[in-house]
């Protein structure tokens, strides 16, 4: 079949479209040219590589000719990659959500030739059936309409584009403050699953945005119930079936209560996101289970998503051989035949595999005879009950999973989305320093270092802007307030896990270029996109912490951290005009803001300073930095002072020029609200200077 219009793209998903009869185009000039051109409405389509449901519509509908030729006649079709173009994404989702109340992937928009929607859905079948209207009927309406009433569409579009500004707006209601971050945690805690887990009802996002929050609630309050929702939620998703016993990683979500049966995809953010929950409650707990899942986490990013660059892959697919989650499951047999009987038997048992299996096919609710494994009990409690050693049973584990992993490895794999994504390459840069300083693993911050080099060598125009989207050699797309965003923070962590002056410098440059491009001069708060893109009906902004928290929600601490980092106020004043732009909306429903309320927390915690004056490979100076990172302290930021990096390190932080080690000893400056304590060499001294509250 002759390839369409998107042949040429480097996004997997548009490739995947690429051979469809549907004559796709991609977001671009000539697509909305020849629909002016021709008088025709375009069919706009948004997806992921990863995504079920469009894969679903893609077999039923893109890939059948008679729903081929019925779009080709009827519109002009364009398809958009979500993870390349978040501001298409943002934009027409918000479409969606003001005429239908509700969203999601693949997301279908019908627009005149000039960008104005007038229609919105999501999934569609290829006929009409139970209550929902199928995509060729559809298109018949749609022609008659537009044929007749063209007029009506026209005004219908343009009504719908003038309330589309309201989808961006947001209120403001002057400083925000411990009520805010009370009642967020008031309405997470009435949320909350105490029997499995998570909040809300069955489909359970991991959503560890809102686990790092309630960290730093039980940090600031002493509460225990915060910390008991987190260790509960994170547990219950390691031994569930959304957790990868064989290969590591964690699936998108969990379509039950229970963990158990998840939409396996797996997302680069989501990796990230969550072995940096578990890190910090390792750092709290200090129970192993949580580093060990950390370190798990990296074991699966590095070797199935990292490129020989050292850059960080967005995802892999939930579908193989055009079944959800075949990769993945299996059968008593399966486990039998590799591990041998008694070992079969075992981990069959353990991990509570069936004869008729606990993998349901969606459509049927028909028992397919293979199972997701997933534990209801930990392996210390199975030794306990089976009258073993702990460490023994875990050993035969690893070598069963290894086996069981080995066998796996010749199945058809799902598709991986290779491209690179800089946003979400920070926050995975962001995970690894943040592992790096936690676990003592410098093999981690060599991975963040790798990441972060792929990027600013490859992944800038000619005027050093950074670019979205890199695959297959080329990078390309202007970034997105996210990308900016999300690299700072990156950054910042990097810095704090190695200390390159270099890395702090990046991040200012980076914040400081963020603030021309995007900030809202009027209102506050940052835009998606730059300033001079006018690809869209409307320039989106964007609050809301979902799947990701929002780059306006990173933007904030990021500020507040560099001000913190280098004594520059100018960055803590920006932080205050940001937290102002959006305080009313906040305030009105804290819970769905937790990342942005994790910098309100930062502001109202006696936040700390930490300047270590030594030379990086002494012993003293390793004691002393192991002592603060093994130590939870969100409300602190640590610079480390050598020789070496000293005159970089005050052009910086010019506070630092003057802070000495008197006696050539390590030693450690703590200020807190503007107000610096007496220097100390003491490791034990510096830990109590931090865990004051008072």
């Amino acid at each position: 079949m002759t390839p369409n219009h998107l042949i040429n793209e480097k996004s997997p998903y548009l490739l995947q479209h690429a051979h469809n009869p549907v004559n796709w185009y991609p977001w671009s000039e000539e697509a909305f040219a020849r629909a002016e051109k021709e008088n025709k409405p375009v069919f706009l389509s948004i997806g992921y590589a990863t995504c079920h449901w469009c894969h679903v519509m893609e077999k039923e509908s893109f890939e059948d000719k008679e729903a081929a030729e019925y779009l080709n006649d009827t519109f002009i079709c364009i398809k958009v990659d979500r993870e390349e173009r978040p501001d298409i994404d943002a934009v027409y989702m918000a479409v969606c959500q003001m005429l239908n109340k509700s969203g999601g992937w693949p997301l279908t928009i019908f627009m005149t030739p000039d960008k104005k929607p007038f229609f919105a859905a999501t999934y569609l079948p290829k006929r009409s059936r139970f209550g929902r209207a199928g995509l060729i009927d559809i298109c018949q309406q749609v022609r008659s309409l537009w044929t007749d009433q063209q007029g009506k569409i026209l005004e219908s579009a343009v009504s719908i584009t003038e309330h589309l500004d309201k989808s961006f707006a947001f209120s403001s209601s002057g400083d925000l403050n411990a009520s805010a971050i009370n009642r967020a945690y008031t309405e997470i805690k009435q949320s909350f699953d105490p029997r499995f887990g998570g909040f809300e009802p069955a489909p359970k996002f991991p959503t560890p945005h809102r686990l790092l929050f309630l960290l730093r609630y039980y940090h600031r309050t002493g509460d225990s119930k915060p910390l008991y929702m987190v260790r509960k939620t994170l547990t219950a998703m390691r031994m569930g079936g959304i957790w990868d016993h064989v290969g590591f990683g964690f699936h998108r979500y969990s379509t039950d209560n229970q963990w158990l049966v998840p939409h396996f995809e797996k997302m680069l953010y989501d990796q990230a996101l969550l072995a940096m929950a578990y890190l910090e409650t390792f750092q709290i707990t200090k129970e192993p289970f949580y580093a060990k899942t950390a370190e798990d986490i990296f074991a699966y990013v590095l070797r199935d998503m990292t490129s020989d660059e050292g850059a960080f892959f967005a995802a892999e697919d939930a579908d193989s051989e055009g079944e959800e989650g075949k990769f993945y499951v299996w059968t008593v047999e399966e486990f039998q035949q590799i591990l041998g009987k008694e070992e079969g038997d075992l981990w069959g048992k353990i991990f509570r595999l069936n004869k008729e299996g606990n993998f349901f096919e969606e459509a049927s609710a028909r028992k397919t005879g293979t199972n997701i494994p997933h534990r209801n009990r930990s392996l210390s409690e199975w030794a306990e009950n089976l009258g073993m050693d702990e460490n023994d049973l875990k050993a035969r584990w690893e070598k069963a999973r290894t086996k069981l992993f080995d066998y796996r490895e010749n199945r058809i794999h799902p598709l991986r989305d290779d491209k690179v994504l800089t946003d979400w390459n920070g926050l995975m840069i962001a995970a690894m320093a943040t592992g790096a300083k936690i676990l003592d693993k410098p093999e981690y911050a060599r991975a963040a270092q790798k990441a972060a080099r792929f990027i600013f060598t490859k992944m800038k125009d000619e005027q050093g802007n950074l670019l979205h989207r890199f695959r297959n050699g080329e990078a390309g797309i202007d970034a997105h307030a996210n990308d900016y965003a999300f690299l700072i923070t990156g950054l910042l962590e990097l810095y704090e896990a190695v200390f390159d002056p270099d890395d702090l410098r990046q991040a200012a440059l980076l914040q400081e270029q963020m603030l021309s491009d995007y900030w809202d001069r009027d209102k506050g708060g940052f835009f998606l996109t730059a300033e001079g893109d006018r690809d869209l009906p409307v320039r989106p902004k964007e609050l809301y912490d979902g799947a990701i928290p929002s780059a306006n929600s990173v933007s904030f601490f990021n500020l507040l951290r560099l001000a913190r980092l280098t004594g520059d106020t100018k960055w803590e004043n920006k932080a205050s005009e940001l937290a102002r732009a959006f305080s009313g909306t906040i305030s009105a429903y804290p819970s769905a803001y937790t990342h942005f309320l994790m910098g309100v927390n930062f502001t109202l915690s006696r936040a700390k300073e930490v300047v270590i004056v030594g030379e990086s490979d002494a012993p003293d100076t390793k004691e002393m930095l192991s002592a603060l990172n093994h130590n939870f302290a969100p409300d602190q930021v640590v610079l480390l002072k050598s020789e070496k990096t000293a005159e970089k390190l005050a052009e910086l932080a010019g506070f630092t020029s003057d802070l000495q080690s008197p006696d050539g000893k390590a030693t450690a400056y703590v200020c807190t609200n503007f107000s610096c304590s007496r220097p100390t060499a003491d490791v034990q001294t510096l830990i109590r200077l931090i865990q004051e509250k008072e």
